[in-house]
């Protein structure tokens, strides 16, 4: 019987783990992230389950490597958390979860932008406070009669944009790659074209290290129709904190929303005091504008659906990797140079 640990497990996510193990995998659960500190956890296990911002880093595949670990499988689609050249050099095997219920995802997206949208941050704080009085701040379009571009138009970006649809708004979509069943639901533009003339943005588009670092930068939000919301709940790379901020101050944007920072594990599942400073001070200055600035931490995936698709997909995973040698979902690994 494989035995599998699983890392980053919160309480109440356990009883999907043992119900949705129809494999009889032996599991030991772990609440904390992969951490130096807890790798040892690992010992007497043939395999690793991770979740995102676990640290499946060199020092610690060095002690799985040791403990004889050969399947380090991480239960989200992106594996920037996991060191890909020591496990091709200690031959692990690593394979991911490449979809999950995209409406986790849109549905977040959709809940952030409306309410920027219809400011409903801003008036339920007001009347937590006791404060009920109707202002100026409190005056909003209607999505009916606006514009939403979405960037990155796959299965997550697709859905938000059928969600939108469905509210009566305008939707509009840049991809380089325009899929049929896309082009169905939605017209295509050109990035310019949809930056200019969107109210609200959504972005979709995976982190391509490289390449697209710092996507969302001060020339891509000067293009960006005055007044608009942007919200991001793809991956944190993407963005530039500072420009947004300056572009937020200046009243360019008027609101923004993110599930997700630049190296957000010093920041996402922790508590820090209140009157605590934040390591990242750009972060600290965008907290301090809410309600033009909401923010869920990384919890995009948090339902469900989504969990119970990440779960079951990982079993598979194991399972098929047990039984063929092989899994659909096997990570290709860098190949390493002889020298």
């Amino acid at each position: 019987m494989l035995k599998i640990i699983c890392y980053g497990v919160r309480s109440y996510e356990k009883q999907y783990f043992h119900n949705l193990n129809k494999y009889n995998f032996q599991l030991t659960l772990v609440e904390e992230l992969l951490t130096s500190s807890n790798a040892e956890l690992a010992q007497d296990h043939d395999a690793v389950l991770l979740r995102g911002n676990c640290a499946a880093n060199r020092e610690n595949l060095t002690k799985f490597k040791g403990y004889g670990i050969q399947y380090v499988f991480t239960r989200t689609v992106g594996i920037n958390h996991i060191d890909l050249d020591a496990c091709s050099e200690f031959g692990m095997k690593v394979a991911r979860v490449p979809s999950y219920s995209p409406n986790a995802i849109a549905e977040l997206s959709l809940t952030l932008a409306m309410m920027l949208f219809r400011h409903t941050a801003y008036m339920t704080t007001k009347s937590s406070f006791k404060n009920f009085i109707v202002d100026e701040h409190t005056f909003s379009k209607e999505i009916h009669n606006c514009k939403v571009g979405i960037i990155g138009v796959g299965r997550i970006g697709l859905t938000e944009a059928k969600l939108f649809k469905g509210l009566g708004a305008s939707v509009i979509g840049y991809d380089v790659y325009q899929s049929d069943a896309a082009k169905e639901v939605i017209p295509f533009t050109t990035l310019d074209k949809l930056l200019a003339e969107s109210d609200v943005i959504s972005v979709h588009v995976p982190y391509l290290p490289g390449q697209n670092d710092n996507m969302i930068n001060a020339s891509f939000l000067a293009k960006m129709k005055k007044g608009s919301i942007l919200i991001n709940t793809s991956r944190g790379e993407l963005q530039d904190n500072q420009a947004i901020l300056d572009a937020l101050l200046s009243n360019h944007l008027e609101g923004f929303a993110t599930d997700v920072f630049p190296k957000e594990d010093e920041l996402f599942f922790r508590s820090f005091d209140p009157w605590q400073m934040l390591p990242d001070p750009t972060v600290q200055k965008l907290l301090e504008l809410y309600p033009r600035v909401l923010v869920t931490p990384h919890a995009g995936s948090n339902t469900v659906t989504a969990l119970s698709n990440m779960i079951e997909t990982s079993y598979d995973n194991f399972h098929d990797i047990l039984t063929t040698q092989s899994s659909d979902n096997l990570v290709p690994l860098p190949v390493l140079s002889i020298k």
